[in-house]
């Protein structure tokens, strides 16, 4: 793990994720990448003023964002962009060859019923690139326990792990995996992949009505310190695809949450 990328929502969330991703970066040697992506409007002094609404600097909020986080000597690059915020990002993962973005569930909404917001709910939906969901105010600690789910044991592309494999080898992490039998695949090959296989701790077999129940369920008896799903439209985030938000009522976790990707 190479590069790591920050992106900037609120300024909170992006101190928390800027810390998560010096820490890691200490591990693992990455280079960690802090940008803010704004649209051009008048300025008022150091500030921006939007439907009367004062907002800050982009320079600023940055500076401020690095102001609260002890980098340990780890190198962040910070810049401002101006543009649209899931074009940019996608734009910058590809020419910086960025191994892991580090957001935030609610990157700028905060509302006490949502688990993911349509900022990154709609990004999580469009990226190509491994995603690390950090919950607001998370002090960084070791993985000692990972806890992969999913409903499809096949991996068109074996190389969707690294990520996965990369961060379990830095923390010494045990990796749990939890396969969900859900009723729309209930009569499917069953199969889990070799390279899945290799990977586990421990593994357990379920069937819920849905990957979020199937979580829930076994959620304790594991006590992960982080957990990974994979990106894919029948998986973890078939309700994503019908909006761009969750609800805490139909799943909300306090961990880290490490979405891999994923064939739709």
């Amino acid at each position: 793990m190479k590069n790591i990328l920050v992106p900037v929502g609120s300024t909170q969330s992006a101190i928390t994720n800027l810390q998560y991703a010096v820490n890691l970066a200490s591990l693992t040697g990455a280079t960690v990448y802090l940008i803010n992506l704004y649209k051009e409007f008048s300025k008022v002094g150091r500030l921006t003023k939007v439907n009367d609404v004062i907002i800050e600097d982009s320079e600023e909020k940055l500076q401020r964002v690095l102001n609260e986080v002890n980098t340990n000597g780890v190198e962040v690059i910070s810049k401002s962009l101006k543009g649209d915020f899931f074009e940019g990002v996608q734009r910058i993962s590809e020419q910086l060859q960025i191994d892991l973005i580090i957001l935030s569930p609610q990157s700028v909404e905060i509302a006490d019923e949502i688990y993911l917001g349509s900022v990154t709910g709609k990004f999580v939906k469009q990226a190509d690139i491994p995603i690390l969901l950090v919950p607001r105010g998370y002090i960084f600690r070791k993985a000692e326990v990972i806890l992969l789910a999913f409903k499809n044991g096949h991996l068109e592309n074996k190389d969707v792990l690294k990520p996965l494999t990369s961060i379990a080898h830095y923390f010494s992490s045990k990796i749990n995996l939890l396969h969900v039998i859900t009723p729309d695949v209930a009569g499917e090959n069953q199969t889990i992949d070799k390279e899945l296989l290799d990977l586990k701790a421990t593994l357990t077999v379920t069937e819920n009505a849905t990957i979020f129940q199937g979580i829930v369920e076994h959620f304790q008896s594991n006590q992960p310190d982080i957990l990974c799903v994979f990106r894919r439209k029948r998986g973890f985030f078939e309700k994503l695809w019908e909006k761009n938000t969750i609800l805490k009522k139909d799943f909300y976790t306090t961990k880290p949450l490490l979405i891999l990707k994923g064939s739709d």
